[in-house]
C-alpha cells in the first residue's frame, strides 16, 4: 500500500535493478547533502493559526504566468524509460492530469515532441548546453519553443561530473542509455564541461522566445546575478546532492536567495521535498513552488503512470491537509510567520 512518497522506493528498487536504482538513488561522495536535504525540513517547526475559515481550500498558483493546480511540480530527471517503457510520456500525462508543472530533461528518453504530444498540461524544458552557446544548444531551445514548452530551465551546477560511488562500484554506465533529444546515446557525464557563463545568458535569451529559469542557485550572490542578467526565475537546488557534496540543504539557503532576488523574479526549490508539510514550509520561506524528482521516478517504476498519478495525489492531499491545519486557506496566505 502506498500512503506517502517514501512508500514507492522499496518497490521501485526491486523493479529498477541495481544499476538503474544506483543511478537514481546515489549522490556524490559521502552523500552528506543528500541526507541534509530531508533532515533540514525536519528541523523546521510550523506555527498554526486557529479559527480561520479553511472550508474552501485553494492550492492553485501561477508559475511565470502559467496557471497550475498545485504549488509543486515534477523536477527534471533523466531517462524515465529506465523506470517504465512509457518513459516521460507517462510521467507527463500524470502531471497534466494533476494540473502540476512538468519539467522535461535534456536527457529524457523520449523526445521533446513525443512528450508534448502525450501531455497537454503545463511543461518546461530543462537545458544542458550541448556545445555551450552554439548551434546544437540553439536547436534544442528552438525545438522546445516549437513544441509548446513555456520556459527554458538552464541547469547551472554541472561544471564537472560528480563522483557517485554506488554507480562506480557497479560499473554501471549511464552513457549507454539513449536520450530522445540528442543525436546518439549519451549520458549526463558526457555533457561538455560547462563553459556557459553569465555573459552567455544574453545569447540564450536572444535565441529563445521563452523565459529563462536558472536551476542550481545556492547563494545570494548568484541569485542577484541571475536577476541582473535577465533570469525570469531562480531555482534553488543542489542537484539532489548529486554534484558538490557538503553544500547546504536547499531549504537552508532558500531565504537568502529570496532576499537577494527581492521580488524581481520568482524563486523555486527542489531537494528533500517528501511531504505536504515540506511544501508549505518552503512556501512560507519564500518559494513560489517546489519540485520533486526521485519520488516521481520511484512511483513510475513501482506502478507506471498510475503510480505517478497517485504520488502527485498523495502530495496534493498532504498539502491541502497541512494548509487546513496551518490555518491558510490559499497559497498567498502562507507566510514567513507560519514557520520557525
Amino acid at each position: 500500500m502506498f500512503l506517502n512518497l517514501r512508500d514507492f522506493e522499496a518497490v521501485a528498487r526491486e523493479r529498477l535493478g541495481p544499476g538503474a536504482y544506483a543511478y537514481y538513488a546515489a549522490a556524490s561522495l559521502d552523500e552528506v547533502t543528500l541526507r541534509e536535504n530531508e533532515l533540514a525540513f525536519a528541523r523546521r517547526r510550523l506555527r498554526p493559526r486557529v479559527l480561520v475559515d479553511v472550508s474552501a481550500l485553494d492550492t492553485a498558483t501561477t508559475l511565470l504566468g502559467t496557471p497550475v493546480a498545485v504549488p509543486f511540480g515534477v523536477a527534471p530527471t533523466a531517462v524515465h524509460a529506465l523506470a517504465h517503457a512509457d518513459g516521460e510520456c507517462a510521467t507527463a500525462r500524470a502531471a497534466a492530469a494533476a494540473g502540476a508543472m512538468f519539467c522535461a530533461s535534456t536527457m529524457s528518453s523520449r523526445s521533446l515532441e513525443e512528450i508534448a504530444q502525450a501531455c497537454d498540461g503545463p511543461r518546461w524544458f530543462q537545458l544542458y548546453p550541448q556545445d555551450n552557446a552554439g548551434p546544437r544548444t540553439e536547436a534544442l531551445v528552438r525545438r522546445a519553443a516549437a513544441a509548446g514548452y513555456s520556459a527554458i530551465v538552464l541547469t547551472v551546477d554541472l561544471a564537472a561530473p560528480a563522483r557517485r560511488e554506488p554507480e562506480l562500484r557497479l560499473g554501471w554506465m549511464f552513457s549507454e542509455q539513449p536520450s530522445g533529444n540528442l543525436a546518439s546515446a549519451v549520458g549526463a557525464d558526457d555533457v561538455p564541461p560547462m563553459r556557459f557563463s553569465w555573459r552567455d545568458l544574453a545569447w540564450l535569451r536572444g535565441v529563445s522566445p521563452l523565459p529563462v529559469v536558472l536551476k542550481g542557485i545556492m547563494t545570494a550572490e548568484d541569485g542577484r546575478l541571475a536577476v541582473d542578467h535577465g533570469a525570469a526565475a531562480v531555482w534553488v537546488s543542489n542537484h539532489g546532492g548529486r554534484q558538490l557534496d557538503r553544500v547546504p540543504a536547499s531549504i537552508d539557503v532558500l531565504e537568502e536567495v529570496v532576499a537577494a532576488v527581492a521580488g524581481r523574479a520568482e524563486v523555486y526549490l527542489d531537494g528533500g521535498v517528501r511531504r505536504g508539510t515540506d511544501v508549505v514550509t518552503a512556501l512560507a520561506l519564500g518559494a513560489r513552488a517546489v519540485f520533486v524528482g526521485r519520488p516521481m521516478i520511484y512511483a513510475l517504476a513501482a506502478a507506471a503512470e498510475a503510480g505517478v498519478a497517485l504520488a502527485l495525489q498523495l502530495l496534493a492531499d498532504e498539502t491541502r491537509n497541512a494548509m487546513a491545519l496551518l490555518g491558510t486557506p490559499d497559497v498567498p496566505s502562507i507566510t514567513r510567520a507560519h514557520v520557525i
